[in-house]
C-alpha cells in the first residue's frame, strides 16, 4: 500500500514518529488555507475510515458516527442559534420599552405584554394600562404636562446613553471583534482566510450581550448581520467538538456556510431566504451537500425560534401582514420608481459610509471610540424622542409602515375620513380621503425618513455589533408608505383619469398603501447590498405576501440595476476592500497580463528561497526560515538543475524539525534534510539524516510562465489556491501566491496593492 500512497503527495514514510506530530497542516493566523490540500487530506481520512470499517463491528459504529456528525453538528447549531435568536428578541422589546417606563405588576414585562395581562385594557387603548407607567409618571404621579415631558425626554436620553456604553465598552474590554456586522469578515473567512479568535466563545458571549444592548439604545442599527456572525460562532464551537471538522479547516468552511443560513433564519424567520442567502451573499464553496445541511440548519433554528415564540404571535415572521386586494400593471410604475430610489439610496449610503470609516481609520478619530458611539447615541436619541415614528424601535416602526388599515387600525396613518352611510363588510374597506392625522403622520414621516437617511450612515461601522438589514428596510419603508399614500390620495381624487379608470372605481379598495412601503424596503435593502435573489424570498417569506413576489423582483432588480451603474460592490465587498482583508470576488478579470508578470522574484530581486532534495543540512534549513517570512519552499532536484520536486509549507517545517530535534536521537545541526524515498548510503562517521518526504507535497499547483493571468485567477478563485509554482519545461522559474494576485488586481485597477492586508 506504501507505493501508492507515495503517489499521493502524503507518503506514509516517517522515521521517527508513526504517527504526525501535532498541528500538522495547520495555518497562522491572517493566513490562507489550501483549499486543494484540505479536500484531498479529508479524502484521505475517508478512505482510512472506510477500510478500517470493514475490520469490525465498533470500527463500523465509528464509521456511521462519522458519517452522521454532520447532521449532528446542523441540528447543534439550529437549537443554539434558535435559542439565542429568542432571547435576544425577548430581552430587546424588553429593554426598549425601559427606556419609556416600567411594568408595575412584573418588572421583566415589556410594554406590550404589561397590557396583554391587564384586565383594565380596551380594545382602542390596548397601549394604555395602570400597570404600566412612564417614568415621569412614576416620579413624580403627573401624567400631563411639560415637565412631565421634558423629564421622560431627559430619563429616555440617559438610558439610551447608559446602554451604548456598556455595549462598547464590552466590546472594547472583553471582544473587540464582537463589533461591526461580521458579515464581511464572514465573507473573508469562508473564501478560506483565517482570523482566529473571530469565531470565539468570548466574541460569541460579548456579541450577544452586546447586541441587546446596542438595538435597545435605539441607534440605527439591526440585529439581523450581527446574528450572522452569532450563529457562525456557534458553528465553530461545535466544530471543535468533531475531529471532522476541528482538524479540517475546508471541512469547518462547509459547516459555517450553514450555520449563517440558520443566523438569517431566526434573524428574519425566513429559513429559505437564509440558505439563498447564504448562497448568493456569503459562501465561496458552497456543495450541494451543504445546501441539504444549509436547509436542515435553518429549519431546526427557525422550529426552535418558534417554539420560543418571541413575538408573542404565534407566528415565526417579523411584520406579518394580510393584504387583500390585488396588484394593478400600471402600479408598476411606482414600484419600479421605489427600485430606482433604492439604487440610489444605496450609491449614497455606500459612497458617504466608506468614506466616513476611511475618515474613522486615518485620522484620530478612530482613537476614540467610545467618545464616538456616545456622541452618536446623544445625537440619535436627543433626535428621535420628539417623533413618534423614530422613538420605538425601527422594526416596530417598519411593522406599522407595513400595516394594512383595517377597520380597527388606532394608528394615526389610518385616521381616514370615513364616509358615514358605508355599509360594507368589515375587511373590505374602500379608498377614503385622508385625514388630518395623515397629513401630520407624512410630516414626520419625512422628517424621519432624512434623520435616517443621515444618522444611518454615521452609525454602521461604528465598534458595536451593528446591522444594516433593518435601517436599510426602514428607509424604504417610509419612502414606500409615504408614495403608497400618495398613489392612493390621487386613485381617490381623481378616478376618472385614464390611468385609474381601469381598475380604480369609485368604493373600491385599490391601493395598499402597506405594499408600497413592503416594496419600498425591498428596494433599499436590494441597493445596499445588491442582493437579488435571496432578498426576494426573505421579503415575502418575512411578510407572507405571497402574491406579491412580482412588485418585489421588479423592485430588487431595478435597485441593483441602478446600483451597479454607479459602482460594482455592495456594502460587505466595499467593507471588505476597506480593511483590505484578501478575498478575491467573483468578477471578471479582463487584463492581458501573463503569469511572469506576477510571479516573483522580479528581475532585481534575489532568487528564490528553495531546498534542495538530499544536500540541504539541517542548519541550513533553519537559517532559511529565520532569514525569510515565506509560508513555504519549493524543493528542487539541485541547485544547478532546479527541477521541481514539490512544496513545502514553513510551518510544517518549523514543526518537523523541532520534534526530531527532540525525540529522534543523533540530529544535529549538520544533520543532512533529504525528500527522497531512500537514503543515500552515508559513511558512519557522519551524523544521521533526517526524512522529511512525509511533509512534501508532491503535487504543487504548478502553471507555465506564459498563462495568461486570467486563466490563473480563475484557478485561484476555484480551487481555492494558496500558491502556484510557475515553471518552464520543468524548470522552477518563480511563485504566485493568492496576496500576489490580488496585489496585481489592485494595481490593475490602480488602486494601491499595499491596501491589502498582509502578514
Amino acid at each position: 500500500d506504501a507505493p501508492h500512497e507515495e503517489i499521493n503527495g502524503a507518503g506514509n514514510l516517517m522515521d521517527f514518529l508513526d504517527e504526525p506530530f501535532p498541528d500538522v497542516g495547520t495555518y497562522e493566523d491572517f493566513h490562507t488555507i489550501d483549499w486543494l490540500r484540505e479536500k484531498s487530506r479529508d479524502t484521505d481520512r475517508h478512505r482510512k475510515i472506510t477500510c478500517k470499517s470493514k475490520e469490525s463491528i465498533w470500527e463500523f459504529i465509528k464509521s456511521l458516527l462519522d458519517a452522521w456528525s454532520g447532521w449532528l453538528v446542523m441540528l447543534l447549531i439550529g437549537l443554539l442559534s434558535g435559542t439565542l435568536a429568542g432571547v435576544i428578541d425577548l430581552a430587546v422589546d424588553w429593554m426598549t420599552d425601559l427606556k419609556e417606563g416600567v411594568c408595575l405588576s412584573a418588572l421583566w414585562y415589556s410594554h406590550e405584554q404589561c397590557c396583554w395581562t391587564s384586565n383594565e385594557t380596551t380594545f382602542a387603548d390596548r397601549d394604555k394600562c395602570p400597570q404600566w407607567q412612564k417614568w415621569a409618571e412614576l416620579m413624580t404621579g403627573y401624567t400631563e404636562g411639560a415637565g412631565v415631558y421634558v423629564l421622560n425626554y431627559f430619563l429616555y436620553v440617559l438610558w439610551a446613553l447608559f446602554f451604548s456604553f456598556l455595549a462598547v465598552s464590552l466590546v472594547r474590554v472583553f471582544a473587540p471583534y464582537a463589533c461591526g456586522s461580521g458579515i464581511p469578515e464572514i465573507k473573508t473567512i469562508l473564501s478560506g482566510f483565517i482570523i482566529r479568535g473571530y469565531l470565539g466563545k468570548w466574541t460569541l458571549l460579548i456579541k450577544t450581550v452586546t447586541l441587546v444592548l446596542a438595538v435597545s439604545s435605539g441607534l440605527s442599527l439591526g440585529k439581523e448581520g450581527p446574528l450572522v456572525h452569532v450563529a457562525c460562532c456557534c458553528g465553530n464551537l461545535f466544530c471543535s467538538l468533531f475531529s471532522k471538522y476541528s482538524k479540517n479547516e475546508g471541512k469547518r468552511r462547509e459547516v459555517l456556510s450553514a450555520a449563517a443560513a440558520a443566523g438569517v433564519s431566526v434573524a428574519f424567520g425566513a429559513p429559505i431566504g437564509g440558505v439563498l442567502f447564504s448562497l448568493e451573499e456569503v459562501s465561496y464553496y458552497f456543495p450541494l451537500k451543504t445546501l441539504w445541511r444549509s436547509f436542515f440548519a435553518a429549519l431546526v433554528a427557525a422550529f426552535t425560534l418558534r417554539s420560543i415564540n418571541p413575538f408573542g404571535n404565534n407566528r415565526l415572521v417579523l411584520f406579518y401582514v394580510e393584504y387583500h386586494t390585488p396588484w394593478y400593471m400600471a402600479e408598476l410604475v411606482p414600484f419600479i420608481l421605489l427600485g430606482v430610489f433604492g439604487g440610489l439610496w444605496g450609491t449614497l449610503f455606500i459612497r458617504c459610509n466608506i468614506a466616513w470609516c476611511r475618515r474613522r481609520k486615518t485620522t484620530r478619530l478612530g482613537k476614540y471610540p467610545v467618545l464616538e458611539v456616545i456622541v452618536v447615541t446623544g445625537i440619535t436619541a436627543v433626535l428621535a424622542f420628539p417623533n413618534p415614528y423614530t422613538r420605538r424601535s425601527t422594526s416596530e416602526l417598519i411593522s406599522e409602515l407595513f400595516n394594512d388599515c383595517g377597520a380597527l387600525e388606532s394608528s394615526q396613518l389610518c385616521d381616514y375620513i370615513n364616509n358615514p352611510n358605508m355599509t360594507r363588510p368589515v375587511d373590505d374597506i374602500p379608498d377614503r380621503p385622508a385625514g388630518p392625522g395623515v397629513y401630520s403622520a407624512l410630516w414626520q414621516l419625512a422628517l424621519a425618513l432624512v434623520f435616517k437617511i443621515v444618522i444611518t450612515i454615521f452609525t454602521f461601522g461604528m465598534k458595536i455589533p451593528s446591522g444594516l438589514f433593518i435601517p436599510s428596510m426602514a428607509v424604504g419603508a417610509i419612502a414606500g408608505r409615504i408614495v403608497g399614500i400618495a398613489v392612493e390620495q390621487m386613485a381617490y381624487h381623481h378616478h376618472d383619469w385614464i390611468i385609474f379608470k381601469n381598475w380604480c372605481r369609485p368604493g373600491a379598495d385599490c391601493v395598499t398603501p402597506g405594499l408600497y412601503a413592503m416594496v419600498g424596503a425591498a428596494a433599499c435593502l436590494g441597493g445596499v447590498t445588491r442582493m437579488t435573489v435571496s432578498l426576494v424570498v426573505i421579503m415575502f417569506e418575512l411578510t407572507g405576501g405571497l402574491e406579491y413576489i412580482v412588485p418585489l423582483m421588479a423592485a430588487a432588480v431595478t435597485s441593483k440595476w441602478v446600483a451597479d451603474a454607479f459602482g460594482k460592490e455592495g456594502i460587505y465587498e466595499a467593507h471588505i476592500q476597506l480593511n483590505g482583508y484578501p478575498y478575491l470576488d467573483q468578477d471578471e478579470f479582463t487584463h492581458r497580463t501573463l503569469a511572469t508578470d506576477v510571479m516573483r522574484p522580479r528581475r532585481n530581486e534575489p532568487p528564490l528561497a528553495l531546498l534542495t532534495q538530499d544536500s540541504t543540512t539541517v542548519e541550513d534549513v533553519e537559517t532559511l526560515i529565520k532569514d525569510t517570512d515565506y509560508n513555504g519552499f519549493p524543493v528542487v532536484v539541485s541547485r544547478e538543475s532546479e527541477r521541481l520536486i514539490g512544496f513545502v509549507q514553513r510551518r510544517d517545517l518549523i514543526l518537523a524539525i523541532k520534534s526530531a530535534r527532540q525525540k529522534q536521537d543523533g540530529v544535529v545541526s549538520n544533520s543532512v534534510v533529504h525528500f527522497t524515498e531512500d537514503a543515500p548510503q552515508i559513511p558512519a562517521s557522519n551524523p544521521q539524516p533526517l526524512k522529511l518526504r512525509r511533509i512534501l507535497n508532491l503535487s504543487p499547483f504548478t502553471v507555465t510562465d506564459h498563462t495568461p493571468m486570467e486563466t490563473v485567477v480563475d484557478i485561484f478563485r476555484k480551487l481555492g489556491l494558496r500558491q502556484c509554482l510557475v515553471t518552464r519545461s520543468g524548470r522552477l522559474l518563480g511563485i504566485i501566491t493568492k496576496k500576489d494576485v490580488l496585489r496585481h488586481m489592485a494595481h490593475m485597477m490602480n488602486q494601491d496593492p499595499e491596501s491589502i492586508m498582509f502578514n
